[in-house]
């Protein structure tokens, strides 16, 4: 059986870090591109710049940044990435099926609330319930 080749819109991911950025944008969707568009913020061209020589073997650690707003391009596949979410840093693997996104919808900021039983004080209706 042939094994599968990996492909984001039709395009494998050696065509994809091949392609300049304008033919890129043209692959993803009109708020990314729309973002594109207008240039990449002194920070995003920073972390570029870390992404280039991370690729290179330049850095061999994972690259740290606060750069939530960062649309993932090609270049970055294969990278772990440390995003800051306001308290540490989130760790992410960055993947083909990631391309075109960004960087903070993968470091969560917020983390599920898990109450437990009723406290001291509590009124008398819940102090009344049964304490699992």
């Amino acid at each position: 059986m042939a094994k599968k080749e990996l492909t984001f819109k039709g395009k494998t991911i050696e065509e994809l870090e091949k392609m300049s950025m304008n033919d890129f944008m043209n692959l993803v969707t009109s708020r990314q591109r729309r973002s594109l568009r207008r240039g990449m913020t002194e920070e995003q061209k920073r972390l570029l710049i870390k992404v280039k020589k991370a690729k290179e073997g330049k850095i061999k650690k994972a690259i740290k940044t606060h750069c939530r707003d960062m649309i993932i391009v090609p270049q970055m596949i294969g990278l772990t990435l440390l995003v800051h979410n306001g308290k540490e840093w989130a760790q992410v693997i960055v993947t083909h099926e990631m391309l075109g996104n960004f960087l903070g919808e993968y470091a969560h900021t917020r983390k599920r609330v898990a109450h437990s039983a009723p406290g001291i004080g509590a009124t008398r209706s819940s102090a009344a319930m049964s304490v699992k």
